[in-house]
Parts: C-alpha cells; structure tokens; sequence
C-alpha cells in the first residue's frame, strides 16, 4: 500500500510543472499628431497629416529601441487653449516622447513654451512664425517645413523683381498673418518697391468682398494675400469674380498648397505665382514617396504633410541611433545629422530648430498645360537654402550666441 501511494504521488508530481511567469508588457513610444481635422487648415495638415505620421511609422517598421511606436492624433479646433489642454495630457498622462503640428501660429508658439517646460521634442510642420526659431526658440523645437521668411522671400521677391513694386496686403489677423505680411514687407521695401495699404480679415472669413475693393481701390500693383488654406481660396475666387488679377493687378498668394490649387481650379489659378517646400512631380524621389501616400490617401501630399513624413522619419532614426527617447540626446543627434530624403537634400537642423534647407519658386500651369488631375504647377527655379531662410545670426534667437 504505502509503495502504490508513493508511486501515486510520485507520478503526480511528475506533470506539475512550475509556473510560467508573463511578459512585462512593453510601454509603447509615443507621438502625438495635433491638426486640424476639419476647419480652415484641415487640407493643409489635417487628416493627410497624421495619415502621413502613420505612413512613417509602418515604413520604419513599427517599432524603435524594441519598443512599438504609437500614434496619438488631436484636433485642435484651431483654438490655442485646446492645444494646449491636449498637450499636457499627453505628456503628464501619456507620457508622449513627441509632438508634431500643422496648425496657427498662435497654438504653436504655446506648443512651443509647453514642449520646453516638459522637455519633450517638438517637431513644427504646418506653422510658420518665424518666432519660433526667434526670440521664443528653445532646444527643443524644430521648425521644419517653411516659415513666413522663407515664404514671403521667394514670392515677394520674384515678383518685385519683375517690376511689381507696390504692393497691398489681405492679411488673416492672427500671429502668422501679422508675421508673413512683416517679412514679405521687408522684401518688397529692400527691392524699392513701396506698401501702399493693408487691411485684416478673421480667421475662415467666408466673404471678402470688402476687402478686395479696398485692394482694388489701392492701384496697388500686386495684391499680397497673407493668409492661408480656405481663406486663400475664397481670397482668390472671388478676386477672379471681380475681374482682378487680369493683368491689372496681380494676386500674390504668400502660402499656397497643391490642394487649394485643385480646389480653385487651374482655370482661376493659371500664372499664380508662389513659393513651395516640396512638389511631388519634381523628381523620382518624390513622385515615389507622393505615389505611395497616394495609394493610403487618395490624394496627393501637401509640403506639410510630406514634411510630417520627413520629420517623423529623422526622429526616428535619431532614437534609434543615440538608443533613448531622452530629449537632449535625441536633439543633439539631430543638430549634427544632414538630412538626406524626398523631401530634403542636405537639409540642416540650426542651432536656433530651424530645418534650412532647398525652397522652390513655383507658378501655377494653365489648364491646357496640365496633363493630369494633380498636374497642377511648374518649378519655376530652386532657391538655395542660404537664400530661402533667414540667416541665423538674424533670427534674434538666444541659442545662436549672437
């Protein structure tokens, strides 16, 4: 009997296997995407934005340092204090190690104050104050895409050069406005040329009749629009209604993207004349990054959402080569790396966050030159990085040392 028990037992023992413990589950790296989803701006950044952020992250593999990579998204309802709620959520509750924008001015900058105070990454693709790499720079933000320097440089530029030289600015009444309508001053005043007027309109005005008459009345050569998105549109539209831009005065857009130009129909925008980040018909580079957005999107990239892609890209590779999220030790890999891509050849990341690199002078086709759907401008000529942006020691930004 006791042999038959101790066999029992023995032979029981014999299937008891120990405990198999469970994987510590593995925190995600985090980046956030703040747009606007559905206003004014949404074409520009918008869901193509975080469409683009998450196109980066599958072709970089998913994961970094080990770890997945997981993408948050917001709408910041072109409003300052939701971007602002939005972001010290993500980094107090989330832990997000990233943020990357297309949005105002005005919700960037708080973007910006808020990114150096948690000592996180801040990537700028759709804003364009040039205070951002300026008196409110910081070691941690990265202005990437344009800015209103580079934007009002090319465009202001050229057409004073071809004889347009007073001028009257439409300009959208909020920091990027103010800002691009400043620098595309400066321009035109260094070229001899003279501003005859301007006038401010709201955010997603709807009606710019008045403010067009008021342009009109000017006999201002050149009509700067410093505005953006929708309001460029309507701008634009509604000037060609009016008969403007005829040969008697010419509409300058200072911020124009592929999307507004499909929307206003080539038609109305024939001859536009403006300054780009990026094209996707420009060279084999980026017409193989614009065909594989196209197929997630339908569409085609806007520089910004292009720019997204870039600037999610080199963050990435960054992580991974310095082996940490860590902010500082992201950064300066960053500073020292050129950027070599579509969307940037030999790009440099400043000491003051600026991205400096290639601008392009482009000018909308006529509708008998367009060959397809998004066959919608020619690269009229390269602006040179030195060229296109301020210079550093001119930005006023206190990291420079100048």
């Amino acid at each position: 009997m006791k042999t038959a028990i101790m066999a029992s037992l023995l032979s029981g023992a014999s299937v008891i296997s120990p405990p198999v413990l469970a994987e510590a589950p593995v925190d995600p790296v985090k980046i956030g995407v703040i747009v606007d989803m559905s206003g004014v701006y949404s074409g520009i950044g918008g869901p193509g934005g975080v469409a683009a952020v998450n196109l980066a992250v599958k072709d970089f593999g998913g994961k970094v340092l080990g770890r997945p990579i997981q993408v948050l998204s917001a709408d910041y309802q072109n409003k300052v204090d939701v971007t602002a709620t939005r972001a010290r959520e993500w980094y107090d509750r989330d832990n997000v190690a990233m943020v990357i924008e297309s949005t105002d001015s005005a919700s960037a900058l708080a973007l910006q104050k808020i990114g150096a105070d948690k000592k996180r990454v801040t990537i700028f693709a759709g804003s364009a104050t040039t205070e951002l790499t300026g008196k409110q720079c910081t070691p941690y933000g990265v202005h990437y895409v344009y800015d209103t320097y580079s934007l009002a440089n090319g465009t202001a530029r050229a057409i004073a050069a071809e004889g347009g030289k007073s001028w009257y600015f439409i300009t959208a009444d909020y920091a990027f406005g103010h800002s691009l309508e400043a620098q595309a001053t400066k321009v035109v005043l260094s070229m001899g040329g003279k501003v005859v007027g301007s006038v401010n309109h709201p955010l997603s005005a709807s009606d710019f009749a008045s403010f067009l008459m008021q342009a009109q009345a000017s006999k201002a050569q050149v009509i700067g629009l410093a505005d953006a998105g929708r309001d460029t549109q309507n701008a634009i539209r509604q000037a060609a209604e009016f008969g403007m831009g005829n040969g008697k005065q010419i509409i300058a857009p200072l911020l124009i993207f592929d999307g507004d130009l499909k929307g206003i129909g080539l038609k109305t925008a024939q001859g536009l004349q403006f300054t780009t980040a990026y094209y996707w018909d420009y060279d084999d580079d980026t017409r193989a990054f614009a065909k594989k957005y196209y197929a997630v999107t339908n569409k085609m990239p806007t520089m910004v959402q292009a720019g997204m892609y870039s600037a999610v890209t080199q963050y990435l590779k960054a992580v991974q080569a310095v082996q940490s999220t860590d902010s500082d030790k992201v950064m300066a890999r960053l500073h020292a790396t050129p950027i070599h891509d579509f969307f940037a050849k030999d790009g440099r990341i400043l000491a003051n966050g600026l991205m400096a690199h290639d601008m392009y002078l482009a000018e909308a086709k006529k509708p008998s030159e367009s060959k397809s759907e998004w066959d919608l401008l020619k690269i009229r000529s390269v602006i040179p990085k030195d060229k296109a942006f301020e210079p550093l020691e001119q930005s006023g930004c206190p990291l420079t040392g100048h």
